[in-house]
Order: C-alpha cells, then sequence, then structure tokens
C-alpha cells in the first residue's frame, strides 16, 4: 500500500479506523469483525491498485480505463501532451468512438478500427485515414498501422501500401513533385518482430499530417490551400490533432501561431527533423478541399459556414482584436469604417492619396492597411476586422475579407484591365458565403498605367478577353497581373464609394 497517492491512502485510513483522529485505545465490541474488514480492504486494493504498478496493459476492464484522463467537455481528453516512453506497445488511448473523416458521402466515412483507407475522388485533393495504433517511420516517411496482437491478419491492410502528397492542388503536376510524398502501410514481419518502432513518444490523439510547402508562402494560398482546408477536416475534433508538418520552417510557425494553436492543443511535430518513433491512436494524412475560399455546410457532417470558420479566426486572434484603440475603431458612430489596402510593386492604385481623400469627403473614416509591413496577422485582423468596408485593387491581401465582419462588412475589389472574371472568382463567392457585401470596379483602358505601353487600338487595350484567348496564361500573368497599375477614375469610383456608404448607414450602429 506504500505505493498509493495520498489522496487514495486517506480513503483505506478512514476505513481502518485509523484516520479517526481520535487519540487513546479504543476496545472494540467485535474484534474479529474489524480483523475481517481490514483484510477484506487491502485485498480489495491490492486488487485495484496492483495492476497500476505491475502491468499498465491491464488497467483497462471491458473498455473502461480508470486511470485514463477524463474527456473535457469539448471531446478531448485532458493532460493530453504526448508523453516520452520507451515501450514496444502503442497507444495507452482509450478507443473511444473517434470519429476521423468529418465528409459527408465519403467513402472513409465508416472504415473499421484498424485500417487504412484513402478517399481521392476530389479532383483537388486526397486524403488517407488510419484507424488504430499508428507509428512513425521518419526514415521513410512512413506511418505504420499495427494490428493488435490478438487480432486476425487483415486483408485490407497486410500487404497494403497508399501513398500521397498532402497539398490541395494535385492536378498541378508540377507543384506536386515538390510535395513529400507519405507512404501509409502495415509495417513488414521484420519490422514487427525486431521492434523497429517502439514508442518514444505516445500522443492521446490522432496526428494531422500537412506541409508548409507549396504556395503557402502567399496569404491567399495560406489559406486557400492550407489552413482552410485543414479547418475543414479537424474542427470536428475540437483540438484534439496533433499537427505533423513536412516542409516546417520558423517563419511559417511564428507568422501563423495562432492559427495552429486555435486548431490543436499540442506541440507541431516536424516530421523531417523529429527522427524519434511517435504513435498516434489514428492519422489523416491531406485535407479536404471546397473550393477557391469555399465551405459547403452540406459537405460536412455538423452542417458548418465559411462564416464558423471566420468565428474561428475570430477566437483565434481575439487578444489582439479586443487590443484595438478606440481611435481606430473610428471617431463616431455615423461615420463608417473604410481601409485602403496599399500594395507595392504591381496594381498599385496610382492616385491612392486622392482616392483615400474622396472616401473621406463621401463620408468615411478612412485608413490605409500598408501591405507586406511584417506586422503580425493578429493585429492585420484587429484592423481589418473593424472596417465597414474593405478596398483594394486584386490580389492576395484581399483573402482578408475573412477577417470581415459577416452580414456587416463589404468588400470593394478593384479589377485591373483584363482581370475581372478572374478577380470575381477568387473572392465574389467567398463573401456570398460570409454574408459579406461583394462590390466589384472594373478598370477600363483609360485608368489603367496598360495605355502608356500600348497603342490606343492594340487588343490589348480594346479587347482583352480576346488578347487572353490568343496569349494564354502568359499573357494575362506578365500584363495584366504583372505589368499594370491603376489610376482611378473619381467621378466613376465615387459613385461606388457613396453606394457603399450609403449602405453602411442603413445599418444599426455596430457596438
Amino acid at each position: 500500500m506504500a505505493l498509493m497517492p495520498a489522496d487514495e491512502k486517506s480513503i483505506c485510513a478512514m476505513e481502518d479506523g485509523s484516520g479517526s483522529g481520535v487519540g487513546g485505545k479504543k476496545v472494540s465490541r467485535w474484534p474479529g469483525y474489524v480483523h475481517f474488514i481490514f483484510l477484506l480492504t487491502v485485498v480489495m486494493c491490492a486488487l485495484v491498485y496492483a495492476p497500476r504498478f505491475l502491468a499498465p496493459s491491464l488497467t483497462s476492464v471491458a473498455g473502461v480505463d480508470f486511470f485514463k484522463p477524463r474527456p473535457s467537455s469539448l471531446g478531448r481528453v485532458e493532460g493530453g501532451q504526448g508523453q516520452s516512453v520507451h515501450s514496444g506497445g502503442g497507444n495507452a488511448v482509450d478507443e473511444e468512438a473517434l470519429v476521423l473523416d468529418n465528409q459527408v458521402g465519403s467513402p472513409c466515412a465508416s472504415m473499421p478500427s484498424h485500417g487504412i483507407c484513402c478517399d481521392r475522388t476530389d479532383f483537388n485533393t486526397d486524403v488517407c485515414f488510419m484507424a488504430g495504433d499508428v507509428r512513425t517511420d521518419a526514415a521513410s516517411l512512413s506511418f505504420l498501422l499495427f494490428l493488435p496482437s490478438h487480432a486476425a491478419p487483415n486483408a485490407t491492410v497486410v500487404g497494403k501500401e497508399e501513398r500521397v502528397r498532402p497539398y490541395t492542388r494535385k492536378w498541378e503536376r508540377h507543384l506536386m513533385d515538390r510535395i513529400h510524398e507519405v507512404r501509409l502501410r502495415a509495417p513488414t514481419p521484420e519490422e514487427t518482430a525486431y521492434e523497429r518502432h517502439r514508442c518514444d513518444v505516445v500522443h492521446d490523439a490522432p496526428a494531422l499530417v500537412m506541409t508548409a510547402g507549396g504556395y503557402t508562402g502567399n496569404l491567399f494560398h495560406a489559406f486557400n490551400d492550407a489552413f482552410l482546408p485543414a479547418w475543414l477536416t479537424v474542427q470536428h475534433l475540437r483540438r484534439r490533432v496533433v499537427f505533423v508538418v513536412l516542409a516546417y520552417n520558423p517563419w511559417w510557425a511564428g507568422t501563423f501561431r495562432e492559427l495552429v494553436s486555435g486548431l490543436s492543443d499540442h506541440h507541431v511535430i516536424d516530421l523531417l527533423h523529429d527522427k524519434r518513433t511517435h504513435c498516434f491512436p489514428g492519422a489523416i494524412v491531406g485535407t479536404r478541399f471546397h473550393g477557391i475560399l469555399a465551405v459547403h455546410p452540406e459537405r460536412t457532417r455538423d452542417n458548418r459556414t465559411l462564416a464558423d470558420f471566420h468565428n474561428f479566426l475570430a477566437d483565434a486572434y481575439k487578444e489582439d482584436d479586443d487590443a484595438v484603440k478606440p481611435l481606430e475603431r473610428g471617431t463616431s458612430p455615423r461615420r463608417p469604417r473604410l481601409g485602403i489596402v496599399s500594395r507595392k510593386g504591381t496594381r498599385v492604385i496610382e492616385n491612392e492619396a486622392a482616392v483615400a481623400q474622396l472616401a473621406s469627403l463621401v463620408g468615411f473614416d478612412v485608413s490605409i492597411l500598408e501591405t507586406a509591413n511584417g506586422a503580425p496577422l493578429s493585429s492585420e485582423y484587429a484592423a481589418v476586422s473593424a472596417l465597414d468596408v474593405l478596398v483594394g485593387v486584386h490580389g492576395a491581401d484581399l483573402t482578408k475579407l475573412l477577417f470581415l465582419r459577416p452580414g456587416r462588412a463589404a468588400l470593394l475589389q478593384v479589377a485591373p484591365l483584363g482581370v475581372p472574371p478572374i478577380a470575381r472568382g477568387c473572392y465574389a463567392a467567398a463573401c456570398g458565403m460570409m454574408e459579406v457585401h461583394y462590390e466589384q470596379y472594373d478598370v477600363v483602358a483609360n485608368e489603367s498605367s496598360l495605355r502608356r505601353r500600348y497603342a490606343a487600338d492594340d487588343v490589348v487595350l480594346t479587347d482583352p478577353e480576346k488578347a487572353k484567348q490568343k496569349g494564354g496564361w502568359e499573357i494575362t500573368a506578365r500584363v495584366y497581373l504583372g505589368g499594370q497599375n491603376v489610376s482611378l477614375d473619381l467621378d466613376r469610383f465615387g459613385d461606388t464609394l457613396r453606394k457603399l456608404h450609403s449602405r453602411s448607414m442603413r445599418l444599426p450602429v455596430a457596438a
């Protein structure tokens, strides 16, 4: 009994009378009965606590583990950081009903308790799931599924190997060739026999394998290709998931720190450099994708929307949002707040100062939002979420529409010459899903800097769609996206600003 915790020892002490706190010797009327109770207590304590110290694998009785942390109200196991061990066994975690796949109609929605299943039906992404005793093999970039020793050989696992590149642009072959390929398989008999994969770290939550590579250095792609898909894939697990990241780098970790922490209660694992064997009760390799900045509630079991993703961002960045100074939130509730995204390099608003002055005359409190200034995303969230109208030329920074308040704010996208269809395709539908009002201002030839490079009758100016059909993506990228700035017609643009101001004034004053 010396090994029992103090609180458990005190319970036994109360039962045998030693913890009564009464001094002196007391004569019992039924000494034989007391001795019987004492011996019974000792035996019961031995039966209950001995397995904890002598055979940890026996602590579960009929699927109930008396010594496991209780699930929290969020449905995840508390005390859940990985535990360093050196054990031949897999996860000590109770295999509760853990739903890995939250996608409606998925072929993996009803996979067995020990198995591997891949959904390759989506044009953009492959997602694979592993349920059971999953262990990493860093040398071969593999996740191994160990079957229980008492289980019969599983034909769907033994001898089967799946390979997946966890990024959401599988149609873009030249890019996907640069994404690390992960293998999912059962261990070979030799790997099982020689215990090459004894657990160094045991986790009580499944792994999500994703990459920090691809185009994720660009803000649009960071959200569209990585974090929105990751949220779609694991938000139902309520932070009970361990991020296992390929191409991990300090910039990615620092820039998106709040988003990773908002999705997971655990430290990130750098799979390419962490050579230890990590053990999980399951794994998800790859992420779901619903479309460009899209969430389709009918495709998730819990009917999530893009507004729910906005709420996730609001929670992740809450501290900085609360820190916004009153002046930044507007000096008067009757002057709506408008922010102008100030680009550098290409697609610059050449008369930006005049546009800001015009917006102020219309009745907005105006702020200029500098880009690529090194500010943390949390402070940018705070600035944008306070706006009634976000204005900017088409580009990655307009991804910050996700920061705007659903049901109240508006996005005004300026589409340079030749860009309107691309601009609308990137952000219009997302605004609809977010319940953010969408307005698009299409630049005409006399507002484009291309008029200084091409003759007035050149097809580049007179018929951009025809020019793009002839020149393909090369002319779109080189000329229309990468080769022009804009100088907005103040009279025409003023009409759009007045329309948005009128809309903002009709809304109830925000708290």
